[in-house]
């Protein structure tokens, strides 16, 4: 390890995040998404030198969002890269213009797992970084989100059957994989989308981070990242007993209608049984269920015979018929 001239901190730091994590496993196919910016080369030129000791297949994603003048330009560049590292490149351009970054992320991951399937890859990666997850709990807090959606970055998460979405790069730092490209010389494609302060996550990355930075600790960004790892265990934890007491509370009715068992859920502490409703609430298909919602329901637990929420999205209703909850459907009367 130590023959190689080019190995650095960086890869050595690398190595052992993989192993220990279990992370993209030796000799997978693995497809790299790559747009050109800093923290996508950074991950791409890492695993390229890490190759010879973990034997993976790996390809380059690119996928253009058309958004900007020079987009085109990006991908031609992202695509010689791909020809001078000898390694299959796979680009796609989207028809329409995704109209909110929202969109757009939910339009990358649906053509990242689309290519993974057409060409047989189980791992795709991605460059994202501490500095990402810092400002994904900043974005998410500021939104009210809880515990879930402050953890939301996580190391992999599966994006298909056969198909797993890795992170490998979450323990570094924006910062360093910058200094990593230049000291290489990397060839940084520089998104002027990146800079742009419409977008509330560009405004959380170039006022609100570096005025944490400056002002309250210097370590603000892996201090942040560090507990949205802190809360994944948690969530982790939580959700597992949130199932198991979804699963022992659940039944249904002689008209086949979804219920919970009140006696079983009143047994259990409230953070189990807010995630208990939220999980029923999705097994419905009822979207997006808000705070406010889950506590109308979590207040069914304990409240007399026949009382009931306000319609929720859709328009179903959840009533209290003893023992039970019932939930019917947007078009039953009750």
């Amino acid at each position: 390890m130590g023959m190689n001239p080019s190995w650095t901190i960086l890869h050595a730091r690398l190595h052992q995040t993989l192993r220990d994590r279990s992370l993209l496993p030796a000799g997978d196919r693995c497809l790299v998404a790559v747009s050109g910016g800093q923290d996508s080369l950074c991950l791409i030129r890492l695993l390229l030198d890490l190759q010879p000791k973990w034997g993976w297949e790996m390809a380059i994603a690119h996928c253009n969002h058309g958004w900007r003048a020079d987009a085109d330009e990006n991908a031609a560049h992202v695509q010689a890269l791909a020809q001078q590292w000898q390694i299959p490149y796979y680009g796609v351009a989207t028809q329409t213009l995704p109209p909110t970054e929202a969109a757009a992320r939910t339009w990358r991951y649906e053509q990242l797992t689309a290519i993974a399937q057409d060409h047989a890859y189980t791992q795709v990666a991605t460059g994202h970084t501490a500095s990402d997850r810092a400002e994904t709990l900043l974005y998410n807090l500021v939104r009210g989100a809880g515990m879930d959606g402050l953890q939301a970055l996580t190391w992999c998460r599966p994006l298909s059957d056969r198909i797993q979405l890795v992170r490998p790069l979450l323990a570094m730092t924006r910062e360093e994989t910058a200094r990593f490209c230049h000291e290489r010389d990397l060839p940084i494609w520089q998104d002027s989308s990146n800079s742009d302060l419409h977008y509330a996550r560009n405004r959380i990355r170039h006022t609100l981070l570096p005025l944490l930075t400056e002002q309250i600790n210097a370590q603000a960004e892996g201090h942040l990242a560090q507990t949205a790892e802190l809360l994944r265990a948690d969530v982790e934890y939580l959700s597992h007993l949130a199932e198991q007491l979804w699963h022992q509370a659940r039944g249904s009715d002689e008209q086949g209608r979804p219920r919970l068992h009140r006696t079983t859920l009143q047994a259990s502490p409230l953070a189990l049984q807010r995630r208990v409703m939220r999980l029923h609430l999705q097994a419905l298909a009822i979207p997006a269920p808000s705070y406010h919602q889950i506590e109308k329901l979590v207040a069914l637990i304990y409240a007399p015979n026949r009382s009931q929420t306000d319609p929720l999205p859709g328009g179903a209703i959840a009533r209290v018929e003893h023992p039970w909850i019932v939930i019917t459907s947007g078009d039953a009367t009750p």
